[in-house]
C-alpha cells in the first residue's frame, strides 16, 4: 500500500514545473531554518542570565583586551595581568555610577517636585491643544499607568534584580578567564573541529573577532561622544543633573538608532520639568544635532566599511531584538548580526576558493 501511495505522489512531484519545485524546497528550507532559529532564540531567553553574561562577556574582552595586551607585553604573568585589566574595568564603572548616585541623591526630591510639576504641564498643554481628552481623563490615565506600573514591577522586580546580579557576577568570573585563557581556549575549539576544516574554523572565528573589537570599540567611542556632547549642552543650559544624564546617554547608546534618541528624550523631559519649554526645546535642538553629526558623520567615520550595516538592516536587527528580549536584546542584536554576517562571507569565499581548486587539481590529475 505504501508502495502504491509512492509511487501516485511520485509522478504529481514530478509533473510540477521545476520553478515551482526549486520554490517547495527554498520554502521547506526557509521555515526548518527560522524553526531552528527560535528554538535557539526560545532556549537562550530561558537562560537569559548566563546568556547576557556571556555576551557582556565577550563585548568587554574585545573592549578591553588591547590593555591585557599592554600588560603582557610588561612581563606581567597571565592571571595578573587578567587581575588588573579586571580591577581597572571595576574601577572605572563604580566611579561614575557613585558620582552620579551622589548627584541624584542630593537633587532628588527637588527634581521629584519638578517633574511632577512638568507632567502636571504637560497635561495641561495636552488638554488645552484641542486633546479629545479632558484634564480629568488624562489624570486618570496617568493614574492608571502608574498603577500598573507599580505592579509590574512588584511582580517582576525581586527576579529581576537577582537575575542581574547572578548576571554580573558571573560575567566577572568569565572576564577573569577570558582574558587569562582565552587563547588556549580557541585554539582547543579549532582543534576538535574536522581536519579538513580547521583553516575555515580558524579563518572565520578571526574575522568574527575582530569585527566584534571594532563594533565594540567604535560603539564605545561614538557612546562617549554622545554623551559628552548633550552632557555639555545640558552644563550650558543649566539643567539639573547633567552628569547622571550624560551618563544615562552614554549606556544608553551602546543600543544603535533607538537607545540614543531615548536616553536623550529623558534629558529633554527634565529640562522641561526643571527649566520650562524653552529650556526643552533647546535640549531638543542639542540632542538631534548631536545625533545627526554622530550618525551622518563620526559613524561612518569611526566603524568603517567593516563593520557597518546598513541603517535598515540596524533597525530591523534592533527591532527584532528588542521584541524577543527587551533592552538586553537591542544591545546584542547588531553585533551579533555583524559576527554572523562575517562569518557567513568567510564561509562563501572558502567555499569558492574550494570550488577553483577543485577543477585544477582534476586537471593535473
Amino acid at each position: 500500500m505504501a508502495d502504491v501511495d509512492m509511487g501516485r505522489a511520485r509522478p504529481a512531484w514530478e509533473r510540477l514545473p521545476i520553478r515551482l519545485r526549486l520554490a517547495g524546497l527554498a520554502s521547506a528550507c526557509v521555515l526548518a531554518t527560522v524553526g531552528a532559529l527560535f528554538v535557539l532564540g526560545y532556549i537562550l531567553v530561558q537562560l537569559a542570565p548566563l546568556t547576557l553574561a556571556v555576551a557582556a562577556t565577550l563585548f568587554l574582552t574585545a573592549l578591553l583586551y588591547p590593555v591585557y595586551i599592554g600588560l603582557r607585553r610588561l612581563k606581567l604573568p597571565s592571571a595578573l595581568a587578567a587581575l588588573i585589566t579586571l580591577l581597572s574595568l571595576l574601577t572605572a564603572i563604580a566611579i561614575p555610577v557613585t558620582v552620579a548616585w551622589n548627584a541624584i541623591a542630593a537633587q532628588f526630591s527637588d527634581l521629584a517636585t519638578r517633574l511632577s510639576e512638568g507632567v502636571a504641564r504637560i497635561r495641561d498643554l495636552l488638554a488645552s491643544s484641542g486633546s479629545p481628552f479632558t484634564p480629568e481623563q488624562l489624570d486618570e490615565l496617568g493614574a492608571s499607568a502608574s498603577q500598573w506600573l507599580q505592579a509590574s514591577s512588584l511582580q517582576s522586580g525581586a527576579r529581576t534584580i537577582t537575575e542581574v546580579a547572578g548576571a554580573i557576577l558571573l560575567s566577572v568570573v568569565l572576564l577573569f578567564f577570558a582574558f587569562k585563557d582565552g587563547s588556549r581556549m580557541w585554539g582547543w575549539t579549532v582543534s576538535k573541529a574536522p581536519e579538513n576544516r580547521r583553516d575555515l574554523a580558524r579563518d572565520a572565528g578571526t574575522q568574527a573577532w575582530e569585527t566584534l573589537t571594532r563594533y565594540a570599540r567604535g560603539t564605545a567611542l561614538i557612546a562617549l561622544i554622545d554623551a559628552l556632547g548633550i552632557g555639555a549642552a545640558l552644563l550650558i543650559l543649566n539643567v539639573p543633573l547633567a552628569f547622571p544624564l550624560a551618563l544615562i546617554v552614554f549606556v544608553g547608546a551602546f543600543v544603535p538608532i533607538l537607545g540614543a534618541t531615548v536616553t536623550g528624550s529623558i534629558a529633554v523631559l527634565v529640562a522641561l520639568a526643571a527649566n520650562g519649554p524653552t529650556t526643552a526645546l533647546l535640549t531638543l535642538g542639542a540632542v538631534i544635532l548631536v545625533q545627526q553629526i554622530e550618525g551622518n558623520l563620526l559613524e561612518p567615520l569611526i566603524m568603517k566599511r567593516q563593520v557597518r550595516l546598513h541603517p535598515v538592516v540596524t533597525l530591523v536587527a534592533v527591532t527584532a531584538g528588542t521584541l524577543v528580549w527587551g533592552i538586553a536584546g537591542a544591545f546584542v542584536a547588531v553585533p551579533l548580526t555583524a559576527v554572523g554576517y562575517c562569518v557567513t562571507r568567510v564561509v562563501n569565499e572558502h567555499r569558492s576558493r574550494r570550488t577553483i581548486l577543485e577543477p585544477e587539481a582534476e586537471t593535473g590529475a
